[in-house]
């Protein structure tokens, strides 16, 4: 499996994120995927896919860039995002380790594309309205 077992939910309530210590570009897939289950993408995989400076995951509705690189996103790494979940009819988010270029967060929130910042524990962080909007909608 891509990310390992599913986080279980009690019952009457929402799955909490266990961390996960990052380590390598797995562990970063691991926490992006353990996300998008909580928010609703119970078939999240491994895209078809393949862009230049992330890993792809795609679920029904979702397309998401995991970006494990050292380097901040770029605006192009956000546009070519955009673009493939505009040619799948779907919504889409960009994971990022290092961060995001000054042009690339205006570019997204242009665009509408929620961004999120993983910390050291594998938790992602809203880092533009989009995401903040996307992470007040699953609480």
């Amino acid at each position: 499996p891509l990310a390992g077992p599913r986080d279980p939910a009690p019952a009457g309530r929402s799955a909490r994120a266990r961390p996960v210590t990052l380590r390598t570009a797995r562990d970063a897939v691991t926490a992006a995927v353990r996300y998008l289950r909580r928010l609703g993408h119970e078939d999240v995989r491994r895209a078809d896919q393949r862009p230049p400076s992330a890993i792809a995951l795609a679920g029904r509705g979702v397309l998401a860039h995991v970006d494990p690189s050292a380097r901040p996103a770029t605006a192009r790494d956000v546009e070519c995002l955009w673009l493939a979940a505009m040619t799948e009819s779907a919504a889409c988010l960009y994971v990022s380790l290092a961060g995001y270029a000054d042009e690339a967060r205006a570019r997204a929130d242009a665009l509408g594309v929620p961004l999120f910042l993983l910390d050291p524990t594998g938790t992602p962080r809203p880092v533009n309205p989009p995401a903040e909007a996307l992470d007040a909608d699953r609480t």
